[in-house]
């Protein structure tokens, strides 16, 4: 990760009003949004039509147009981009799965301990499914979720971004693992 002072500078700045402080965050928040598009889009053929790169450039599009969040910190700001990455991975595999019945080529994974359900546009969506139940239940356990595998923030992060203890992050996180585990034995179990 960045050093988290001069992004949490330029996003001050940002919100203030500097328009230039955009040109000098970009640079440096782009290797780490692409880490973490690289890190979830792991493992896709190589010639899939959502990169890294293209998954990267909407996000972008999407933290910059319209409505700025009021970004408090560099940790805030990746939690944030977790979210728009999950919205446009949804999107794009709801697009896939109505296109292409269970999108076949389409690879996209949540990481290790997913790959008993699958690959591809079912999972992501059933996890989706999953994630907005779990919010109407626990909405902090569901943006752990969120920024643990859609954005790859460590426990350090999220608890920064959620300001909460680092243990106490560790301890919902793996409460809502398990939770989440659950819901979708359930739900692949019913056939989905």
């Amino acid at each position: 990760m960045p050093d988290p002072e001069p992004v949490t500078l330029l996003l001050q700045k940002l919100q203030g009003g500097d328009s230039s402080a955009l040109d000098s965050l970009i640079p440096i928040v782009y290797p780490e949004l692409k880490r973490m598009a690289a890190t979830y889009l792991r493992g896709e053929r190589p010639n899939h039509t959502l990169q890294p790169t293209a998954l990267v450039h909407e996000v972008y599009l999407r933290l910059v147009g319209g409505d700025q969040p009021d970004f408090q910190s560099r940790a805030q700001f990746y939690g944030i981009a977790s979210r728009i990455m999950r919205q446009i991975l949804v999107d794009y595999a709801r697009r896939r799965t109505a296109s292409k019945r269970g999108g076949g080529d389409v690879k996209i994974t949540l990481g290790d301990s997913f790959t008993k359900y699958g690959s591809g546009c079912e999972v992501i969506t059933a996890v989706d499914d999953a994630l907005k139940t779990l919010e109407r239940q626990d909405e902090t356990k569901a943006r752990l979720i969120e920024m643990r595998f859609f954005g790859g923030l460590t426990a350090e992060e999220s608890a920064e971004t959620l300001s909460l203890p680092v243990q106490t992050v560790r301890n919902q996180l793996r409460v809502a693992q398990a939770w989440l585990h659950r819901e979708l034995d359930t739900g692949f179990r019913a056939g989905r």
